[in-house]
């Protein structure tokens, strides 16, 4: 029963922290149908000659925020802890919220919303990877970790959907045709903060700040609340982590960082989330609608991007369920970049030799084999790509430079975001099927990077990540206390004989 219910407990952690990717997919994914709508327009009153910029802003300003609140939230999670940091960050997200749905008829209250929105999305995809790996059991870690990209799925998805049903179902002359979409965020930015007052601290954080019998509470907690020799050894282990992260210096420094194991961590940190986005598939979600229409979806890209977000859902789902803790973490990276590398490729054969008519209402049949390459690239990236490179950040990093680890993982994310949402658009206009050809090579070079740079991290606990990447041989043990104690022992003797 113990075990059951820490199992549930654990998912419900990492449940509540997903709130965040939620919200950064969601708050990403809706715009850009609001920005289609006739009201959102007649309300803010901007030309048709302005729209692109406006649609261009709305991204882009957000993803500024996100990237600066990456780095903000960082030092208020060492100070505070994860609950608190998390709830600051939900409390920073309605009130951005709040200020997008007034309908003001300017779009610098608008865009100081999405602004101050995006300091607690980016603030969340800090947290979320942080938190998760702190509470999850490292049997189970590899599935719980990669619910960030389930939820993020999920939000990209609803979001499509609701877009789709207020286009539909609400007048163009009404402005909660545009004002229901958006502020329908506050319901999860809500429940974000509220949920987080009813669980626990991290483990990991209170042993950090040297209180012991809270965070032996806390692991209890989470592992079902009855006490076992698992737990208490699991608990030891994470002490001794902490003991040697604290021996090796007694102060986080930015020469810290610059140390062999450390500057290896940091550098897959900035490149796993640039590679993530040279696979083209945030640029696929963004800009679905023009995409579709480009390989010939007709007059149905609304519609047919909304099954897009149900394929993307389906692939997260089932790898997490069947794969992540069965092939580990580089097969699945290699394979996903071959798979999605394939996919990209016939899409741009499909493209350059049959383009779409841009007077054609129906879906030709080149178009459907190109839509359907479209999902096949979806689903690869969220069997793949999608779900571990979140993951794998959140679990390489010592507890000592999590927070910073993190932080730098995410606010790359965030800046490759941003290059990548600006360059597709000129692409696709520029160099039309080429673009398609330009991610496939992307990908087909992220083979050669899974295999040489990143390690392989399935079933190793936070603690030993410092055997992985060779900070020290092995971790401390009663056995190497022993043997110190040994040596002591008889030193002194030795020095006890010599003296007489």
């Amino acid at each position: 029963m113990g075990k059951a219910l820490g199992t549930f407990r654990a998912c419900y952690v990492v449940a509540l922290c997903c709130i965040g990717s939620f919200l950064f997919a969601y708050d990403t994914g809706i715009v850009g149908g609001v920005l289609t709508l006739p009201s959102f327009q007649n309300d803010f009153r901007y030309t048709k000659a302005e729209k692109t910029q406006v649609n261009s802003n709305c991204v882009s300003i957000l993803q500024g925020g996100a990237f600066f609140g990456c780095f903000f939230i960082w030092p208020l999670t060492a100070w505070l802890g994860r609950r608190w940091a998390f709830v600051i960050a939900s409390a920073v997200f309605c009130v951005g919220c709040i200020m997008q749905i007034v309908n003001s008829h300017s779009l610098g209250l608008f865009y100081a919303g999405r602004v101050i929105s995006g300091l607690g999305t980016g603030a969340a995809t800090v947290l979320v990877p942080i938190f998760s790996a702190e509470m999850a059991p490292k049997e189970i870690r590899g599935k719980l970790g990669s619910c960030f990209q389930l939820f993020f799925a999920t939000g990209v998805c609803i979001s499509y959907w609701v877009d789709y049903a207020a286009q539909k179902g609400i007048s163009e002359t009404s402005s909660t045709q545009w004002q229901v979409p958006i502020g329908l965020q506050l319901v999860p930015g809500g429940l974000l903060g509220l949920g987080m007052v009813l669980v626990k601290e991290s483990t990991r954080w209170l042993a950090k700040k040297g209180r012991n019998e809270e965070a032996y509470a806390s692991l209890l907690w989470v592992r079902g609340g009855v006490d076992s020799p698992e737990i208490r050894a699991e608990f030891r282990e994470i002490l001794a982590g902490v003991e040697l992260e604290i021996r090796e210096s007694e102060g986080v420094t930015w020469k810290e960082l610059l140390l062999p194991s450390n500057r290896y961590r940091m550098f897959i940190a900035i490149t796993i989330q640039l590679a993530q986005q040279l696979t083209g598939n945030t640029s696929l979600a963004y800009y679905a609608p023009q995409i579709f229409a480009t390989i010939g979806a007709g007059n149905k890209t609304l519609f047919i991007t909304g099954f897009f977000g149900l394929v993307k859902m389906a692939g997260v789902a089932l790898f997490i369920t069947f794969f992540v803790e069965r092939f580990g973490r580089k097969k699945p990276f290699m394979a996903g970049a071959f798979a999605m590398g394939s996919f990209m490729l016939i899409i741009a054969i499909i493209v350059a030799t049959h383009p779409p008519s841009p007077s054609a209402t129906g879906i030709t049949s080149s178009g459907a084999a190109g839509i359907a390459m479209v999902y096949l690239e979806a689903f690869a990236f969220n069997m793949s790509w999608g779900p571990l490179p979140w993951l794998y950040i959140g679990e390489i990093f010592p507890n000592r430079i999590r927070e910073i680890g993190v932080a730098t993982g995410a606010a790359s994310q965030w800046l490759f975001n941003f290059v990548m949402s600006q360059i597709t658009p000129h692409a696709i206009d520029n160099i039309g099927w080429r673009t398609f050809l330009m991610f496939a090579i992307f990908n087909y070079a992220i083979i050669a990077y899974s295999y040489f740079v990143l390690k392989e991290t399935m079933g190793k606990s936070l603690e030993e990540m410092e055997v992985v990447f060779g900070t020290v041989d092995h971790l401390p043990s009663k056995d190497d206390d022993e043997v110190e104690s040994q040596a002591g022992q008889e030193g002194a003797r030795e020095i006890h004989e010599s003296t007489k």
